[in-house]
Order: C-alpha cells, then structure tokens, then sequence
C-alpha cells in the first residue's frame, strides 16, 4: 500500500497532465445532481425559517453521510479484486477527481490572455464563469481582480483542503469534504431562498476550510519568497487583513495574495444589481493588470508543490 503523500503526489501529477475530466459522471457531478435532487424533495416551498433550516440540515447530513459511505464502499470492493493495488488505485483517482489545480489555473490564463489581447467583452464573460457577482460592467482592474481573488481563494477549496482531507483520513474524508464544499457552493447564499436552507451547509463549510485555509496562508507567504515576490509583505498584510474578510477563512487566502503581489484585492461588487463592499485586502502599490493573474497562479502552484513536499517529509518521521 502507498503512502499517502505518494497517492496525493500522484493525483496532482495525472491534475497537472490531464486537467479535470469534465463528463456528467464525475463525481463532483454527479454530487451535485444529487444536491439539487435532495433540494427540490426537502425545500419547504411555505415553510418557516426553523424548517427552512431544519430541511437543509437534513439534506446536508444525507449528502455528507452518503458521500463518505460510498467512498468506503468503493475502497472496500476495490480491496476484494484479485490484485493487491486496487484500493490504491481507487483512492488516487478518488483524490484526483476532488483537486482542480489545472482547471483554476487554466480558467485564469483564459481571463489573462482576454484582457491582453483587449477583449474586455470576453474576458467579462470568462470571468462570469468562475464568480457570482455581476460582471457586465467590469472594467479590465475589476475583472483580474476578481480572477485573482478566485484563485486565491480555490487554493484552498480546490487544492489544499482536499489534500489536507486525504493525508488524515484517506479518500473518504476527502470525498466528504468535496461534498461540503460543493452544497456550499449551490446552496450557501445569503438570500431569500437560501439564508435559512443553505445556513448548514455553508456552516459546515466554513469549519472544514478553518485548518486548510490558514495552512495555505503560510504557504503563499513561504512560495512568495521562493518566487521573488514580496514574502515579508505577504506576511504583513496576511496579519493585518485576514481577519478583515467577510468569510472567516477567505482573507487567509487573498490577503497573502494581495501583499506578495503589492495589489489591492476586495472593494466594490455588484451582486443582482445590488452593491456589496467587501473589505480591502492589501494596498494598491501597483494598479491590478492581467499579468497579476499569471503571479496568483504561480503562487497557487507553488504553494500546493510546497504541502505535498511537506507532507512527504512529515511521513519519513
């Protein structure tokens, strides 16, 4: 049986080669077909905020449970074949299917290439792919930003959290989390449909990516001085904005992003039309271009290198 730094080294290396298979069986797919499933079963159309809740809890525990069941079950039956490697086999490619590293970077190089070539427009467009918020008035700034901030904050939901997941409790536990961050993702919003209903799931949520997501910040601050970007001041303004983000772990990712980049992340966004100001991470040394995107992702990069390094060494002792 291999390690698990080894698995996870070599689900980032098939990443790295292959990119995220994109089919409506992959199981973050088909995870959230079950979500919206479960969501129109169990939504109380006229009921009260308490049920509201109490139905999200419920579809929140289910998914959670059935997530890390079905992982187990796999790994199990996988055991039984004829050969000794099987589970082995399963649980790289189970991890392989929750990390994303080349499909982040790859939706900022698209945004990058965009602006540079002029196509605000497309670039616009591009970037409502990967964020929430209103995009038809973006101007160039606003749209690296917010392809920034995305990659900064997916470090940790997309890379490192998936990672940390696996090296304490194998695929499974990684599965559960990808889970967890999926119903985030599809019911976690602060509206009227979803405040109440999608209050647990985004809980969850925010408890998993505690640990992860202050892990990442150490690791922008040590890969922005491998780099040759500014780790003293990543480390400066990871402690003096992380705290500042709306999301109790998002700063920890773009603040350390915004200082080793001498950017300015946050501000101004329009959600349905509505404006939302979100705390400033970082001060504006330089105006934010699209050749800041390419600096997120080698950070992004460098810093996921920088765990699994890690990780292995912590498994020699």
């Amino acid at each position: 049986m291999i390690s698990a730094p080894i698995a996870a080294m070599t689900s980032f290396f098939l990443d790295t080669i292959f990119g995220d298979p994109q089919s409506r069986w992959h199981p973050v797919a088909v995870l959230g077909r079950m979500i919206a499933w479960l969501e129109h079963i169990l939504y109380p159309d006229r009921g009260t905020d308490r049920q509201k809740f109490a139905a999200g809890a419920l579809l929140t525990s289910i998914v959670l449970c059935i997530s890390y069941i079905a992982a187990e079950g796999l790994l199990i039956a996988a055991r039984q074949l004829p050969f000794p490697w099987g589970d082995d086999v399963l649980s790289v490619l189970l991890l392989y299917f929750c990390i994303s590293p080349r499909t982040l970077a790859k939706a900022g190089q698209d945004i990058y290439v965009l602006l540079v070539k002029g196509d605000l427009a497309a670039a616009r467009e591009h970037v409502g792919y990967i964020v929430g918020r209103d995009t038809a008035h973006l101007d160039e700034a606003d749209a690296a930003r917010a392809a920034i901030e995305t990659i900064a904050e997916n470090t940790v939901d997309g890379v490192i959290a998936p990672l940390l997941f696996f090296m304490l409790g194998g695929a499974p536990l990684a599965v559960l989390y990808r889970a967890a961050n999926t119903m985030d993702s599809m019911l976690g919003y602060k509206n009227e449909r979803y405040l109440y209903f999608g209050r647990m799931a985004a809980r969850v949520d925010d408890v998993l990516n505690l640990v992860p997501a202050r892990i990442a910040g150490a690791l922008f601050v040590m890969a922005a001085f491998l780099l040759g970007y500014d780790g003293r001041n990543a480390l400066y303004i990871l402690v003096r904005d992380a705290d500042g983000h709306p999301s109790p772990n998002g700063g920890h990712a773009e603040a350390p992003v915004a200082g080793a980049l001498h950017i300015r992340l946050g501000g101004v966004n329009y959600y349905f039309g509505e404006r939302h100001f979100r705390a400033y991470m970082g001060d504006a040394h330089m105006d934010i271009s699209a050749q800041h995107i390419i600096g997120a992702i080698r950070l992004m990069y460098t810093a996921t290198v920088l765990f699994l390094l890690f990780s292995y060494l912590l498994s020699l002792y």
